[in-house]
C-alpha cells in the first residue's frame, strides 16, 4: 500500500526543506523627500494598528494572517505570531 503524502512518515524530500516567512505588519509611503529627511530615532508611521492582523509571506505568495505576539518564559522578549486564518497552500503546491 503506498503512503500518503500527508502522513508524518512520509518520504517527499521536500517536506524537510526550510523555507523562510516574511511577516509583513504594515507600510508606509513617505515621498522620497521624506525618506531621504528620515534620521536615527525618526518615526515612519505605518497604515496599520498594533492590535491589526499581520500578514504571513512565502515569496510574495500570502500563506497565512496572524496577530503578534510576545512570548514569555525564557524566550520573553521575542516576537511570535499566533495564527488566526491558513490559506490553503497545499492545494496551491499540489
Amino acid at each position: 500500500m503506498a503512503k500518503s503524502s500527508t502522513s508524518p512518515d512520509s518520504t517527499n524530500p521536500f517536506e524537510s526543506v526550510p523555507i523562510e516567512i516574511t511577516v509583513s505588519v504594515g507600510r508606509a509611503r513617505p515621498l522620497i523627500r521624506e525618506l531621504m529627511s528620515l534620521g536615527e530615532n525618526a518615526v515612519l508611521t505605518l497604515d496599520r494598528r498594533v492590535e491589526d492582523p499581520v500578514e504571513l509571506y512565502v515569496g510574495d505568495q500570502l500563506v497565512a494572517r496572524g496577530q503578534l505576539e510576545e512570548l514569555e518564559g525564557e524566550a520573553a522578549g521575542q516576537l511570535a505570531v499566533r495564527l488566526t486564518e491558513i490559506s490553503d497552500v497545499k492545494t496551491r503546491l499540489e
